[in-house]
């Protein structure tokens, strides 16, 4: 038990019971201390960082009792194991009402106290952890790292916040890769129901003919393979959030039964008889025009109501392009802990110049692929994918020359231009600079005087 971190208090009025204990649990690698009453021990406990105390319940001018119900007004989640050498156990399960995490009995067996103490420390690691997940869960999907500065944005913000509070259903809308779970985790994790769980489903992965079982549940011998009860989704997410994604790729029947349980507030397993009552949030999201989707049949537009309590509409990234340098350095600094992603000015008027299709899913990609290539010392031209370059190439002369307000160094800009064109046609003519050439309507001999020039690599033969 390598554990030399962990720093144990022993505290009983016999020397030979803390001279045993101290000699054992140094032995294991625990830094020990003990002392010979409570009131010596909860001294000894203030001064300290005591990972574990383990305790006598009969000692005098302080019992164990007291001591553990002072150690526990101190610090509630501190650890005690309690100790007695009396054949009742009464006192010591008064101890564990008061939170003491187990006792035993003198005399006892080494091996005996090893192992309560290995499973107190584990459970408090456990306990720890949980905490910090909590924690991380509430900082990561708080409102301030829904990145984005963008007044569009501090709207959405403004509005998640107002809906976080209630139990009112949300309708997520906005288009693939925009973020739309991040949002629904945020509305859980700033909500009274932060502390139940947070359950996702995509509806369009699920095949429709388990999508009803895999929603509510199923009992044993409800259909063929069912060979044993299994808890849903619905009843999983008890307490707290039910995420449903893609919501528009729910078939009819099964828009019906959605419904009734939301009216409800119940559901049954397939193949059960008795209601369950349901405790849940839910909220829906959306890449569909729903209302759409309602004027041809394919959505039912009482559901539709009942999901669109209150609607979250997420820009695209092209509508917001002023984020694309915060979400830049947020997924750098995710994927590697740096703070900056260093990307050249001209480079950075690229991405500013893109329509984003993918959205911010389509930026967290060329992020983590700059990181994998090892391009990430700095962003050029020509660590940016084909099809984007492509994208930016075909937009019209005015948009490529447009001056932002800052203004800019133009011979660097006119470089990225040409660096940006002789990467396209390049690209196009499967890397042969004389087909390039051919396509730009320049000679060989200035397509590889320009490459050379611009460190691309011009010296070499035709191919």
């Amino acid at each position: 038990m390598a554990k030399q971190e962990k720093r144990v208090l022993v505290v009983d009025d016999e020397a030979s019971m803390r001279e045993m204990l101290a000699i054992m649990l140094t032995r294991d690698g625990f830094a020990v201390s003990s002392a010979s009453d409570g009131a010596q021990g909860l001294e000894m406990f203030r001064q300290g960082d005591i990972d574990l105390v383990i305790s006598d319940i009969r000692m005098p001018h302080m019992g164990g009792i007291d001591l553990l119900r002072e150690i526990k007004a101190l610090e509630p989640d501190a650890l005690v194991i309690m100790m007695t050498a009396f054949s009742t156990t009464e006192e010591a399960v008064e101890a564990m009402k008061l939170g003491a995490y187990d006792y035993f009995i003198k005399p006892f067996k080494t091996d005996e106290v090893r192992l309560v103490i290995g499973k107190a420390l584990e459970n408090s690691k456990l306990k720890r952890e949980n905490v910090a997940l909590r924690t991380a869960l509430g900082e990561r999907y708080s409102f301030s790292n829904l990145i984005g500065k963008s007044p569009v944005m501090q709207r959405l913000y403004s509005m998640v916040e107002r809906v976080a509070d209630s139990q009112a259903n949300v309708l997520v809308c906005g288009e693939s890769g925009t973020g739309k779970e991040l949002v629904a985790r945020a509305v859980h994790f700033n909500s009274p129901r932060k502390s139940g769980p947070f359950v996702p489903v995509n509806c369009g992965a699920i095949p429709e003919t388990l999508i009803e079982s895999e929603l509510f549940g199923h009992e044993k011998g409800s259909f063929t393979g069912a060979d044993r009860k299994k808890e849903g989704l619905f009843e999983s997410a008890n307490g707290g959030t039910l995420f449903l994604d893609e919501i528009g790729e729910l078939p009819l029947s099964m828009q019906v039964k959605l419904l009734r349980v939301l009216q409800e507030r119940e559901f049954r397993r397939v193949g059960g008889t008795q209601s369950h009552p349901l405790d849940i949030r839910l909220v829906a999201a959306t890449n569909k025009n729903l209302e759409a989707q309602v004027s041809c049949g394919k959505f039912r537009e009482d559901l539709y109501y009942r999901l669109n309590v209150v609607s979250l509409n997420l820009p695209p990234l092209r509508e917001r392009l002023e984020d694309v340098p915060l979400l830049l350095d947020y997924f750098y600094a995710e994927r590697t802990g740096e703070k900056h992603l260093p990307v050249r000015g001209d480079t950075l008027r690229l991405l500013l110049e893109y329509d984003w299709p993918g959205n911010i899913r389509e930026l967290q990609n060329l992020v983590e692929r700059c990181v994998v290539l090892g391009w990430d010392e700095e962003i050029t031209a020509d660590c940016l994918p084909a099809q984007l370059l492509a994208a930016v190439g075909t937009r019209p002369a005015q948009a490529l020359a447009k001056i932002p307000e800052s203004g800019f160094d133009l011979e660097a800009h006119m470089a990225e231009i040409e660096r940006m064109l002789l990467l396209q046609a390049l690209e196009q003519r499967q890397g042969v600079k004389k087909r390039a050439a051919e396509l730009l309507g320049i000679s060989f001999r200035s397509i590889r005087y320009r490459l050379a020039k611009l460190g691309l690599g011009g010296d070499d033969d035709e191919g």
